[in-house]
């Protein structure tokens, strides 16, 4: 039982993980977060999103298929 219960948690947390990423990097993407004009401002914000949200989805579907 115990070991079912540790299986979901690590479930919901991987879950949560992505479903964060993914806001963070649409929220970069769309320009609702940006970073500051020093840093690249609007554009390079949008270039890492672009890779968080590639990134993200490439390791989702790894982890799926390698259950």
């Amino acid at each position: 039982m115990a070991k079912q219960s540790g299986k979901v948690l690590n479930f919901v947390a991987w879950l949560t993980g992505v479903l964060v990423s993914l806001s963070v990097g649409f929220a970069m993407i769309e320009g609702t977060l940006s970073l500051p004009t020093w840093l690249g401002g609007d554009v390079l914000a949008m270039l890492v999103g672009w890779v968080v949200v590639i990134t993200t989805v490439v390791s989702a579907v790894m982890a799926i298929l390698k259950e």
